[in-house]
């Protein structure tokens, strides 16, 4: 799937609509922690991981530009630290100015006012004033792969972000979560607007004949029987 194509899809969808898709079709769901959110509100991201492993210097950045497509996203791997920023607003505007779709940090930034100016959507822990006060040896495999949280991402990844948060999709598998998370997204929208006409979600459910069958069947869950009658609200 190019770029093109995923930002149209992803456009009409949310992050917490694809991570239901990754659960119907079977791919692991791979959210950043909580903590990671949008610098900007309304900030979205969809494109390809570009990932770096920070070290103390924004060399790897730079680095990880000259090998990036427009489209990407920088990751930034550095370790969820809270005692330090790692990128600031220099490295946002050449990340645009590398045609990067936005940033992701597991860690913090810095120059905010500067960061919002910009535009680009960013992603992280927080802010905090001070840049790093170390500079440790870049690893080797600096430019191959990120961790954020419990997951570890790479250029076979996409990345996703909106104002619930930033997952990760397998880019070989983008197609079938994508469009099963459509199909959920079209499911919830007519039930919502069911809501609004007055068929409540109960009714829509059945949730009578849930509990009836339940008592019958104290196995059953609420889960299977969403799926006996097509319903969307979970998974």
């Amino acid at each position: 799937m190019d770029h093109g194509e995923l930002r149209k899809r992803f456009a009409g969808l949310t992050t917490a609509h694809v991570a239901d898709g990754c659960i119907r079709c079977g791919v692991p769901v791979r959210c950043a922690p909580a903590g990671v959110r949008p610098v900007v509100t309304g900030g979205r991201v969809a494109g390809r991981v570009c990932p770096a492993r920070h070290a103390g210097s924004v060399d790897v950045f730079l680095e990880a530009f000259e090998g990036s497509a427009p489209g990407d996203v920088l990751v930034v791997d550095n370790g969820g630290r809270l005692d330090e920023a790692c990128v600031g607003d220099l490295v946002v505007l050449e990340a645009r100015a590398a045609g990067l779709e936005g940033v992701v940090i597991w860690g913090l930034h810095r120059d905010t006012a500067d960061i919002l100016a910009i535009g680009l959507p960013v992603f992280s822990l927080g802010a905090l004033p001070t840049g790093p006060l170390r500079l440790d040896p870049q690893g080797p495999d600096a430019l191959e792969s990120a961790v954020v949280g419990d997951w570890a991402v790479s250029a076979g990844d996409l990345v996703l972000g909106d104002d619930d948060g930033v997952l990760f999709v397998p880019a070989d598998r983008a197609e079938e979560v994508l469009t099963r998370a459509e199909a959920i997204r079209d499911t919830e929208r007519r039930q919502a607007e069911r809501i609004r006409e007055g068929d409540t979600l109960r009714g829509q459910v059945g949730f009578g004949a849930y509990l009836e069958r339940r008592r019958q069947e104290p196995s059953l869950t609420f889960r299977d029987h969403l799926r006996a009658v097509g319903g969307a609200i979970e998974e």
